[in-house]
């Protein structure tokens, strides 16, 4: 196989970080895009500039976003693999979370990653000869079902998945781009500290959110797997001829995603009736 060249967002710390040295690992290429590049500068020495090109990108800024693919192919001709990973986590009951502070977690975790899949999607069918290339979108076990205090994360999670679904659907299969949603549960990387922890809604004392965030301490965090440990899965799932749409990863994930789709499955079936007298 081919020396490919991966174009990673998000690559200071978390998934990013740990699937950018999983790839140049495996001795393929990568084009790193973060807020701060110097944080890679050990990487960089490691790997000089033949294979790793970190880049300076804000995912909110649409223009930076298509000015880092632009130099990613001018560096290397093409891009082949996608992993639309930045983004940040957030908790809060959502009757406690400020309008503002949502939005703003909208703006990094949906539309920054929306405007990467339309610049990754641009690339693979006009950039690259011949056509193609791999999106891996780093989704989340709440972008299928969502936790307490997770409402609006996963709210930005799931409206991720309704516009990858929409874009699965809508690329012709001559474009030989492949797509999949990477569902993760709860792994242990620099995002549990960097998220945005709004304090408990006073009324919410004593109800489910509160076991929830009382759920969710040190000891749990400790026995979390590592993100070098999803990086491994990534690298692996890029390499697959007939890759799944949906990859959920973690026991944890698996357990959540099972019980949520035979959940709706179970309305469904008994509600179906009700659908008898539509023609459509």
């Amino acid at each position: 196989m081919s020396t490919r060249v991966w174009f990673i967002t998000g690559s200071s710390t978390g998934f990013g970080r740990a699937t950018t040295e999983q790839v140049l690992q495996k001795g393929d290429i990568v084009v790193a895009t973060l807020r701060k590049p110097e944080v890679l500068a050990d990487l960089t020495k490691q790997y000089g500039p033949d294979k790793l090109l970190t880049l300076k990108l804000d995912v909110t800024k649409p223009q930076e976003i298509k000015d880092a693919f632009a130099a990613a192919v001018a560096r290397f001709g093409r891009v082949d693999v996608v992993f639309n990973n930045a983004g940040y986590g957030m908790q809060g009951e959502v009757e406690g979370t400020p309008e503002d502070v949502a939005r703003a977690n909208f703006e990094v975790n949906f539309w920054g990653a929306a405007n990467v899949t339309k610049e990754a999607v641009r690339v693979f069918r006009e950039e690259n000869r011949p056509a193609g290339g791999r999106l891996l979108q780093m989704s989340s076990i709440a972008g299928i079902t969502c936790a307490a205090t997770v409402g609006y994360y996963g709210a930005a999670k799931h409206a991720l998945n309704g516009v990858t679904e929409a874009l699965a659907a809508e690329v012709s299969p001559e474009w030989n781009i492949k797509i999949t949603l990477i569902e993760p549960s709860f792994f242990r990387t620099e995002a549990i500290s960097n998220a945005v922890y709004l304090p408990m809604h006073l009324a919410y004392a004593g109800s489910p959110s509160a076991a929830f965030r009382s759920s969710m301490n040190e000891d749990y965090v400790k026995t979390a797997p590592d993100a070098s440990e999803l990086a491994e899965r990534v690298y692996r799932l890029s390499l697959l001829a007939e890759p799944p749409f949906h990859l959920v990863l973690g026991k944890t994930g698996l357990g959540l995603a099972k019980g949520a789709l035979e959940s709706a499955l179970a309305d469904v079936n008994k509600f179906a009736d009700w659908s008898d007298p539509f023609s459509m």
